[in-house]
């Protein structure tokens, strides 16, 4: 399955995207993030500096791109479709393109690879009034 920008927007709650993206992988298991050297070759590059900015923007610094989620802390950009060290080694369009990126708290990025629902954050109760007065 490809995950897209354009279809997780049609999805309009937190707990939508976050099934749409789950991708519950094994800790330990390969992927390109193990490998250091390449990784940061990626990461530090102007290109990815430069599309990093570009889906913060657009995404508007919220987790999954929910507005009821700003994100405080550091930002995540996730790719929703696994990249390669192949991917990354041939420099492939599709590590930059924004159909495939969204931005996420470390938290919910680790929830997303590794199915762990304990990590993702959770909007405060609705307040009602009396709600603290058990005799009203």
């Amino acid at each position: 399955m490809i995950r897209t920008f354009r279809e997780l927007t049609r999805l309009k709650t937190f707990e939508e995207r976050y099934l749409y993206l789950q991708l519950k992988a094994a800790v330990g298991q390969s992927t390109f993030g193990g490998d250091r050297y390449l990784n940061q070759l990626l990461y530090r590059s102007d290109q990815w500096k430069r599309t990093r900015d570009n889906i913060i923007i657009r995404d508007e610094g919220c987790d999954l791109g929910i507005d009821d989620y700003r994100i405080y802390g550091r930002i995540v950009i996730h790719h929703m479709n696994p990249i390669s060290l192949e991917d990354v080694e041939l420099d492939r369009d599709l590590i930059y393109d924004p159909e495939g990126l969204i931005c996420t708290t470390h938290n919910t990025h680790n929830a997303i690879h590794y199915g762990d629902e304990s990590l993702l954050p959770q909007l405060p109760n609705e307040r009602y009034k009396n709600d603290t007065c058990p005799w009203k």
